[in-house]
């Protein structure tokens, strides 16, 4: 017998000429093997730490505009923004969680507000919709106020977030107006061979002429969302007739460049190459459950080589320059973005302008995030707001787990809408609404 880690014995029946070899473990193995359970043990709560950022610390935002008297009022009255943003103590550190949920549930607890569907024809034939919600209640200064709401990507009236914010619009007194995105709601079918792109402001304009016709007394305040970020202030920046009767202008999370913003979404930084993926995914359902009308029609500007082309694509500027600029007629890629991007526009809007990121955010890198800090910087009626996290409209509260239903995001929008309102309130009465809005512009 000889000693070692293992100790053989052999054992021989001389009936049967019959060998077994039986091993024996030392002492030593356990010992081992405990060693081996706790750096794996190890490695996976470091994996955790990181992945969740718990580590991180929690902090108030970072606020960046001009010290005028509107902005002092504003961030004065807006008491959320000067304090911490808390959100759930085990995951809401993390981008891609709080990304995530947002992407999955949307929202926790989501409630149902009952509003009317509306159809409006366009001049190309299209049908835009949108869905209007009476307010549940007097707003805090007995003014008739809607809120005209522009969801993010591929999305509508519908969506958890969406409800979420306009059931809490709705209780502080304020009308809402949710456009649905032209082709994103699956039981509505297109009337013209186009869809929803990402900077046509046609569908907005037209859900905003409504409201104002509809509603004589009614002052306006735009919300967008993402992408609808974009879109309302693009649309802001367009005309300036677009600004008339309008308070004030949110824009959360969107990236303000479609140009600059390829280039990062083909980068796996913070895994952005496969966010770029799965939007591009959803983008081809959507796509293709119109494909009926966007493709083999006479009046169409589709063909059936896009449709193979689309089949193959996995990223959002693959789908981009194979279909959604051909929609308008775009001769390449870059026009598309040039031209769609409110980058080129936002300069033109004078009414207050809040513009909300999120540092962790996966989807909006944050070589982004110069041009609202550089807009802030230039124009005294912006300010633009910083959070170290949130993730992409994620920005959910809680103590350790579990969400709260409201979430930081929705109560920013709403108080500092309430802000302005007051604000309004306070100026003497204009006679016209362009002297209004040279007004705020100059506060």
């Amino acid at each position: 017998m000889t000693q070692g880690i293992f100790t053989r014995i052999r054992v021989i029946k001389m009936s049967g000429h019959m060998e077994t070899d039986a091993q024996t473990i030392s002492p030593e193995m356990p010992a081992m093997f405990d060693g081996m359970k706790l750096a794996a043990v190890a490695t996976v709560l470091y994996i955790l730490v990181r992945f969740l950022n718990l580590k991180s610390p929690t902090a108030a935002p970072e606020i960046s505009c001009q010290d005028t008297t509107l902005n002092l009022y504003l961030l004065k009255s807006c008491s959320i923004l000067s304090k911490e943003y808390i959100p759930p103590l085990l995951w809401g550190k993390s981008g891609h969680f709080q990304t995530a949920l947002y992407g999955k549930m949307g929202r926790v607890s989501s409630p149902h507000p009952c509003g009317v569907r509306m159809y409006l024809p366009m001049q190309d034939g299209a049908t835009a919709t949108f869905d209007l919600f009476e307010p549940l209640g007097d707003h805090l200064t007995s003014d008739d106020i809607t809120m005209v709401i522009c969801p993010g990507i591929g999305n509508h009236s519908e969506k958890h977030y969406i409800r979420t914010f306009v059931d809490y619009s709705q209780k502080q007194g304020y009308r809402c107006a949710v456009l649905n995105h032209l082709g994103a709601l699956p039981n509505i079918e297109l009337t013209s061979p186009r869809m929803f792109t990402y900077g046509c402001t046609w569908e907005f304009s037209a859900m905003v002429s409504y409201i104002k016709r509809t509603f004589h007394q009614t002052q306006l305040i735009v919300v967008g969302f993402s992408l609808g970020g974009n879109i309302v202030c693009k649309f802001l920046g367009e005309n300036h007739a677009n600004q008339d009767r309008v308070l004030c202008c949110v824009s959360v999370c969107q990236g303000y460049s479609a140009l600059r913003a390829q280039e990062t979404f083909l980068q796996w930084d913070r895994c952005r190459r496969l966010y770029n993926f799965l939007m591009a995914d959803n983008m081809k359902k959507i796509i293709l459950s119109h494909r009926g009308s966007l493709f083999g029609t006479r009046s169409t500007k589709m063909e059936i080589m896009d449709l193979s082309r689309l089949y193959t694509a996995t990223s959002l500027m693959q789908i981009d320059d194979n279909i959604m600029r051909k929609f308008h007629g775009h001769d390449s890629l870059k026009e598309y973005y040039e031209k769609e991007s409110c980058v080129h526009y936002i300069h033109n809007v004078n009414v207050p302008l809040l513009l909300v990121n999120s540092a962790d955010d996966p989807l909006v890198h944050e070589s982004l995030l110069t041009i609202p800090r550089t807009l802030a910087e230039k124009k005294e009626n912006v300010i633009f707001v910083l959070t170290l996290h949130g993730g992409h409209l994620g920005f959910f509260e809680g103590a350790v787990l579990f969400p709260q239903p409201l979430t930081w995001m929705d109560k920013v929008i709403v108080s500092y809408s309430n802000a302005i309102c007051q604000w309004q309130k306070q100026q003497p009465q204009c006679h016209q609404a362009t002297d209004c809005t040279e007004l705020k512009g100059k506060a």
